[in-house]
């Protein structure tokens, strides 16, 4: 009898042991990297570097110990990272066709399937990419009323500050301001700053933002169909995107109902008519959920990025007073106080021109770009990338590359001008990452960050909270972005 158990025992383990051989097996003849593959850490069998960090500051350090070329490997999926201004430039600018592809991302396939312009490829994304490209110029630069729009909204923006009696936390402020640019934009007119609706949207796009650095996002994107039925903050961000997307479905069938395709008034009508062009084309995209989340895109990089630079913007302000003073000369000797700021001024302001890029540069608002995806095999810097690898760029590593600026580490705005105190342009300066898949909304930004930046210094010294001593320690998510905090204003 015992002997009989024994068996049915070692039977038991046998097989186990065998299903764990050959999971193993198969597992490493499945991942093995093809000859001249970029090297990096150690993957262990099945789960790879799962836990292995995947914010700027770990990437940096493996670029350290690997070189400007390495590989990780989450899952089963394998992911090259590109680091310093050299390969990074020859990735996105000497080989522009090699890169320009979007990996299916889980986290936010589960929300797009591939929809808008960020996230599509091929025909599709390119049908809309040249869509927001010329709408977005047509209800904006090209009519010559943006600049007029930033300028209202600056005033408001700074009639709000004026009415906050101690400190404050800017962002309340900052987010709706710049968010009303692109839905003046989109939807044709600006929200009120205590609209509830529109704060509520808000609120749920930052969170979002946070909530997509999480742990428990980067590992939804390792195991999706196992974390689809576990809680967490995961599933708080995809109920956050359906929310935005409520709020923009709304505005389309408000859209609809007065609806003259003669007369276009913003983005959202013109895009209504392209559906009716197109529709012998489906190929093209355009339907009502592409239009959700081509403008969920827009509004969310509308809003996100600039509202937390201009956050930076005034953090760097607050701790470096003698930066702000020289800013604030400029702005008196150019503009004066009689009058507001416009985008002629740029050319005669290369101190605060400085400042701002200076910002963008070590306020290092998207550390590791956007992923992307070989859409051919590659080689770069001696090493052999195949088509359909999953890569990501250390914007990072170029914006603090200690070969292309003087003191990376340094808040320094003269990276920016010349021995002459004139701005000079940086080749490594690409906040807004570069190439095919490069920004679209870059031109609108740096709009917003002069008019903006120049408008509340033109109008208020800002001061720290009495007390407090300021950290620049980034918060990341998505995004890096300032902790919370809290300044004062004083009129000028």
């Amino acid at each position: 009898m015992i002997s009989h158990y024994l068996l049915e025992y070692l039977d038991l383990n046998s097989c186990l042991i065998g299903i764990c051989i050959f999971l193993l097996l198969t597992d490493i003849f499945k991942n093995k990297n093809p000859p001249d593959f970029p090297p990096g850490p150690w993957r262990p069998p099945l789960v790879g570097n799962v836990f292995t960090g995947v914010d700027y500051k770990t990437t940096e350090k493996l670029a350290e110990k690997y070189g400007d070329v390495y590989s990780v490997r989450w899952g089963s999926e394998k992911t090259v990272f590109i680091s310093g201004y050299k390969m990074v430039k020859e990735a996105l600018i000497t080989k522009l066709d090699s890169f320009s592809e979007r990996p299916v991302i889980p986290l936010f396939d589960k929300v797009y399937k591939g929809r808008g312009v960020s996230l599509s490829n091929g025909y599709v994304w390119k049908m809309q990419r040249k869509f927001a490209i010329t709408h977005l110029r047509y209800f904006g630069e090209a009519k010559k009323n943006l600049e007029m729009s930033i300028q209202q909204e600056s005033v408001f923006l700074c009639d709000a500050f004026k009415e906050e009696g101690g400190p404050f936390n800017p962002q309340s402020y900052l987010n709706p301001a710049v968010s009303n640019i692109i839905c003046a934009l989109l939807f044709g007119h600006r929200f009120d700053y205590h609209d509830e609706r529109f704060l509520k949207t808000l609120y749920f796009n930052i969170e979002a933002v946070i909530l997509a650095g999480s742990t428990h996002a980067n590992l939804y994107n390792v195991f999706p169909r196992l974390l689809d039925y576990v809680p967490g903050p995961h599933q708080r961000l995809f109920n956050n995107y359906l929310k935005i997307a409520e709020f923009l479905r709304d505005e389309i069938r408000k859209h609809k109902e007065d609806w003259d395709p003669s007369a276009p008034r913003d983005y959202i009508d013109a895009y209504l008519a392209e559906m009716e062009k197109k529709k012998n084309d489906p190929e093209a995209g355009f339907n009502i959920d592409s239009l959700v989340f081509s403008t969920l895109d827009l509004f969310e990089a509308g809003t996100e990025t600039t509202a937390t630079t201009m956050r930076w913007a005034l953090l760097y302000m607050m701790k470096f007073p003698q930066i702000q003073k020289k800013v604030q000369a400029e702005i008196d000797r150019v503009i004066g106080q009689s009058r507001q700021p416009t985008l002629d001024d740029r050319a005669n302001m290369p101190y605060t021109e400085a400042v701002i890029h200076e910002t963008q540069r070590m306020g290092n608002i998207i550390p590791l770009g956007f992923p992307k995806r070989a859409c051919k095999d590659t080689t770069l810097g001696g090493y052999f990338i195949p088509k359909g690898t999953a890569v990501t760029i250390s914007l990072s590593s170029v914006l603090n590359d200690k070969s292309e600026w003087e003191t990376p580490d340094t808040f320094n705005p003269g990276h920016f001008l010349d021995d002459q105190g004139q701005f000079r342009k940086r080749d490594a300066f690409m906040p807004f990452s570069a190439g095919r898949r490069s920004c679209l909304g870059e031109p609108l930004a740096r709009m917003e960050l002069f008019l903006f930046f120049t408008s509340l210094l033109q109008q208020f010294t800002f001061s720290p909270e009495p007390g407090v001593e300021l950290s620049l320690e980034g918060q990341l998510g998505f995004t890096n972005a300032p902790g919370p905090y809290r300044l004062c204003v004083s009129p000028r």
